[in-house]
């Protein structure tokens, strides 16, 4: 199945002769804008990017997963995938669904096809939005390794330009420093003094513990945090000015150590009483419930400091998924005691 997207960057692969400029702009110019397969050539790669998807999906891809457009003009027509056998590989049934729903959402399309093309409020901010998107559209870091597990990045974060030159980092799961080499973690690990996060634990059940940090008195460890979160965040613009936050950190106990599975921030004085500035399970282990438990947290923080709160937004899509699917269980339950 193939789906239809846009070439973004091209770089050669291992061994090739290096391309110029020119040549990068003119094959990634003629395969996006004029959407057909010139200029595809074995020896590169492209960085594409499918159309009506989210960006953590984007990647690099070889020159045999290119198909030119005219080979999938169906899905074009039809908006979903091209199997390769002249249809849109929906049956009669999924179809008569999609329209279904399409009907049901059109009103809700129109209004956000309207948001779209308003002018911006503010034309500074919209071009500094626009720079940052074409800044950021690329991922510099490929891959991560950190306690023993091998992350696929899903966003450009503002690493230094030496530490990505091979495009893959090895972070030691405790300070959350960042090293090129497999070799320097190790000889890290020796020294590492650190066995959980460098903050009060304010929270503890059986394996799972939560630390609060603050920014200002731990400045390199939450923006070595920031940095590494942001691989896996696509708007968090938070990165060195860490000291206006407090971050709560869970972690996973063991027997050599607190191992960090997700955190929230949260704004010190918030004017608008946001009680959760940015959030994030890392990928490899979410599907726990560990971001209900981090939502849940925030509002018991609310709680205790007597105030109403809410996240900042706008939320981003697992976000909003993660809030919709917290506030479903806790309705849910609610409505089930009083039956």
């Amino acid at each position: 199945i193939f789906r239809l997207c846009e070439i973004i960057s091209v770089r050669p692969i291992a061994g090739s002769a290096r391309k110029t400029e020119t040549e990068i702009e003119t094959t990634t110019s003629s395969s996006s804008a004029n959407n057909n397969g010139n200029g595809v050539s074995e020896k590169y790669e492209y960085y594409v990017h499918f159309v009506d998807l989210n960006r953590r999906l984007d990647r690099w891809v070889i020159a045999k997963d290119v198909r030119e457009l005219e080979a999938a003009a169906m899905k074009v027509k039809h908006g979903g995938s091209y199997t390769g056998r002249g249809g849109d590989g929906r049956t009669d049934k999924k179809r008569s669904l999609l329209q279904r729903r399409t009907r049901r959402g059109k009103r809700k399309l129109e209004q956000a096809e309207a948001d779209d093309h308003k002018p911006p409020a503010n034309p500074t901010l919209a071009k500094l939005e626009k720079d940052h998107e074409e800044i950021t559209k690329v991922k510099n870091v490929d891959v991560i390794y950190i306690g023993g597990y091998e992350v696929d990045c899903w966003y450009f974060s503002p690493f230094p330009e030496e530490c990505t030159r091979h495009r893959r980092l090895y972070i030691c799961e405790f300070c959350m420093k960042y090293m090129r080499k497999k070799s320097t973690l190790m000889r890290h690990k020796k020294k590492c003094y650190l066995r959980h996060p460098p903050g009060n634990e304010i929270y503890r059940d059986k394996d799972i513990s939560v630390f609060e940090v603050d920014g200002a008195k731990n400045k390199v460890y939450c923006q070595c945090l920031c940095l590494l979160s942001k691989l896996f965040l696509d708007h968090k613009t938070l990165y060195y000015d860490v000291a206006p936050f407090l971050f709560y950190l869970l972690c996973e106990a063991d027997d050599t150590g607190f191992h960090v599975v997700g955190y929230f921030s949260k704004e010190k004085v918030s004017a608008d009483n946001n009680n959760l500035a940015c959030i994030l399970t890392f990928p490899q282990f979410q599907r726990k419930g560990y971001g209900k438990f981090l939502i849940a947290l925030s509002y018991e923080l609310s709680k205790h400091e007597g105030q109403i709160g809410s996240p900042e937004k706008p939320l981003s899509d697992l976000g909003r998924l993660s809030y919709r699917s917290y506030w479903t269980r806790v309705l849910l339950g609610i409505l089930s005691e009083h039956r």
